[in-house]
């Protein structure tokens, strides 16, 4: 979802990276990536991160208190952790199997798989000079079932990377229309240029919605963004609704039926304090559609 530069990195055709764990949003991430990896034509990666807090190599009992018993207890638990290892390794491995077949069934025709022992934003992290898109569940495996709440490690990814990440639903529905959360600044206008060169909403009606008062200073920032985007035959609607930022972009979503909501970290605008402050985390965890973050 990024406009790649002519350069050394644009020889080599950068991935759709697919989160995969053992969550119940593993099938969603499947189905979406799979969606965007042939909407931009580019390969897709499915990567399953096994966490070394969640899966030590070993246990380290140095300086334990205890008596004659500590080195045999030391072993044993050095054996477990052993054991869980491998447990955790074979596990990762038949989520990456099953998850293949299913993008393959979706007809996606270039697929790798990954397992990496570390946690999933420093995974992420490495893996973004190949990466264009990361798919991320908006419950991860570690989430309660009860209520609505984010994926552990979600806040820290979209902190850590600077590719754009795609967080879905459980269940996958095939995205109709989109809407971009704009502000005027030069970072928003850095997301108009961005979705005017990836092919993933092409074809689709795109809204540009601006939280903020009707001026004549913010009408004309919307004109000049819809005039970016219309020789990329891209339908293009512009509004601008006052209110809370949370509370107003939901219910514009849900007045137009729009399928996915394309968010920035802009300027000092009052969507950048949402972005950064608590508010993300209800946004996150009241979002019912896909959401895109652009950084």
């Amino acid at each position: 979802m990024t406009i790649d530069k002519q350069s050394t990195e644009a020889q080599k055709p950068l991935h759709v990276v697919a989160c995969i764990d053992a969550s119940r949003s593993a099938l969603g991430v499947c189905d979406y990536a799979a969606w965007a990896s042939q909407r931009m034509r580019v390969p897709l990666t499915l990567l399953h991160a096994l966490d070394e807090e969640k899966y030590p190599a070993k246990t380290d009992m140095t300086g334990s208190i205890g008596l004659g018993s500590r080195e045999q207890l030391q072993e044993d638990l050095v054996n477990l952790d052993r054991e869980r290892s491998k447990l955790a390794l074979k596990h990762g491995h038949h989520l990456l199997d099953e998850a293949e077949k299913r993008v393959l069934v979706s007809g996606v025709e270039s697929v790798t798989k990954r397992q990496r022992h570390n946690n999933l934003a420093n995974s992420l992290v490495d893996l973004e000079p190949e990466s264009r898109l990361f798919v991320l569940g908006l419950q991860g495996e570690s989430s309660t079932a009860v209520g609505r709440h984010i994926g552990s490690q979600l806040e820290t990814v979209i902190r850590s990377v600077h590719r754009p990440v795609l967080l879905v639903p459980d269940e996958f529905s095939a995205p109709r229309s989109a809407m971009l959360a704009f502000d005027g600044s030069s970072t928003a206008f850095r997301s108009i240029e961005l979705l005017a060169g990836t092919p993933v909403f092409k074809g689709l009606p795109l809204h540009l919605v601006m939280v903020g008062a009707d001026t004549e200073e913010h009408r004309s920032q919307l004109k000049r963004a819809e005039e970016a985007l219309a020789p990329k035959g891209m339908q293009v609607h512009v509004a601008i609704r006052d209110g809370d930022v949370e509370q107003t972009l939901h219910a514009y979503q849900e007045e137009h039926n729009i399928d996915v909501l394309i968010m920035g970290a802009y300027g000092h605008s009052r969507i950048r304090q949402f972005l950064v402050g608590s508010t993300t985390t209800r946004m996150l965890e009241t979002a019912k559609k896909p959401l895109v973050i652009l950084r």
